[in-house]
């Protein structure tokens, strides 16, 4: 019987998510740490299962770059504000938009359904779900570039409006809908830039307004607010997009 393999890059709270899970199913799981040497886990682990990318989106491109080429097409993708143009090269990756949270010490928080797409997606939804965490496989490509929209305007909305509001995402939509609505249409049009894509701001702002439901209790922000205004501003400018509501909000503007 071939032996059920699966390479885990990041061993933080995520990756130790998907850890459980895989080996409720019976996979071995092999963690790769900054110290490890990938290459020499790939001339030993040819052809696993899944290679699962856990690191954080600012050390997704470094690692990126230094993937085995025999993993290429094994890869797993799960970072926030991801997006297509973040895996050029790679061919055919299973992407999972990440609805649950992971804190030190506590149980996995479900948001709503994580989507995946992908090869693999049917393995990462069979982990998940021997975890009770719930997940949707998706049948094509536009419903994942929608899924990670939807996932982007969650995320940069609530944290970029945090840094005024504070508190938290069901507070934002009751309190302070005129602003959190003001920022959230300037984040699709950048996604729209980013995509190469027409989308549908009510219909994003309505799916973004369903996840504040889904956990009213979820803070605003966290201490990546700052750097996800920061690298917004700077994709803007890089599309000679103005976003002017943006451009108000301050990193120091909320103690």
């Amino acid at each position: 019987m071939a032996v059920k393999e699966i390479v885990l890059i990041g061993v933080g709270e995520i990756g130790g998510v998907f850890a459980r899970g895989f080996l409720r199913l019976g996979y071995s799981v092999h963690p790769i740490t900054r110290k490890t040497v990938m290459s020499e886990v790939a001339a030993s682990i040819e052809q696993p299962q899944l290679v699962v990318l856990a690191v954080g989106e600012n050390d997704l491109q470094p690692v990126l770059k230094d993937i085995p080429e025999v993993w290429k097409s094994r890869l797993c993708l799960l970072q926030n504000e991801l997006l297509p143009n973040d895996w050029r090269g790679i061919p055919d990756p299973t992407v999972i938009s990440i609805w649950f949270e992971k804190k030190p010490g506590m149980d996995a928080k479900v948001i709503i359904p994580s989507p995946v797409y992908g090869p693999q997606a049917q393995l990462v939804a069979q982990a998940l779900d021997t975890l009770s965490i719930p997940s949707r496989v998706l049948a094509t490509q536009s419903e994942l570039l929608n899924e990670l929209v939807v996932k982007n305007l969650y995320i940069l909305t609530t944290n970029i409006a945090g840094l005024r509001t504070g508190g938290t995402v069901g507070e934002l939509w009751r309190d302070h809908r005129m602003f959190a609505t003001e920022v959230a249409q300037e984040v699709v049009l950048l996604q729209e830039k980013l995509t190469g894509t027409s989308l549908d701001s009510s219909a994003l702002i309505q799916r973004m307004t369903e996840a504040f439901d889904g956990d009213p209790d979820h803070k605003c922000m966290g201490r990546s607010a700052p750097a996800r205004l920061a690298r917004a501003l700077e994709h803007a400018q890089s599309q000679s997009l103005e976003l002017p509501s943006l451009l108000k909000v301050k990193p120091e503007t909320h103690q």
